[in-house]
């Protein structure tokens, strides 16, 4: 991994952690009231989405309740945080054994215009079989990164308009079998520390 990418990657994931913890304690409210009943914040992360399965058929979130998810955001073309990222979650699902099945891992490229279901299909064969690959046009894409707070930005080659690359926040979003938020965890954590965090969300 280039000093760059690095340096995005830390950046993007810090971003991302803001983000959900800020979404996590929800807007500042005055001290409670005595008297008064203390409410907590939900999260506003996940929601509705149209995308296109990496088998070619259209779904929606609402083809996904009744599992827990994990979520990752990425692209094909992605050097090094995207592959390690999908290596290190496929090894925590292996690692936690039967309850990987109660799971589903999903991959939703924020590269439309590259990452065809076809591709999809083809680059998720090195990871667990249970990854379910999302794309989709421009606009449902960035619909769908936007629902989860995903932070990303396409970088064109000045020398090369046709060669570009995407920055964005690299975090796993774990969610609950009724389409809810449960919790991020980091990408740079290891296999363990995912597995560990895997286990604890699934009930």
């Amino acid at each position: 991994m280039t000093k760059r990418n690095v340096l995005l990657a830390l950046a993007g994931l810090a971003v991302g952690v803001a983000v959900s913890f800020a979404l996590l304690k929800g807007p500042s409210q005055p001290g409670p009231v005595a008297g008064e009943e203390q409410t907590t914040g939900k999260a506003l992360v996940g929601g509705p989405f149209t995308l296109t399965e990496h088998t070619g058929k259209r779904v929606t979130e609402k083809d996904f309740l009744g599992k827990y998810l994990v979520v990752f955001f990425g692209f094909t073309n992605c050097p090094d945080i995207c592959p390690s990222g999908l290596q290190v979650l496929s090894a925590a699902l292996e690692k936690i054994g039967p309850k990987a099945d109660l799971l589903t891992p999903v991959f939703i490229t924020l590269d439309a215009k590259r990452d065809t279901p076809e591709k999809l299909a083809l680059y998720l064969k090195s990871f667990d079989k249970r990854f379910v690959g999302l794309t989709g046009s421009d606009d449902e894409v960035a619909a769908a990164a936007k629902t989860y707070r995903v932070y990303y930005q396409k970088v064109t080659d000045e020398k090369n308009p046709d060669s570009y690359s995407y920055d964005h926040a690299a975090l796993y979003y774990v969610m609950g079998k009724d389409g809810a938020f449960i919790a991020p965890i980091a990408h740079t954590n290891d296999v363990d520390e995912v597995a560990s965090a895997l286990d604890k969300a699934v009930q």
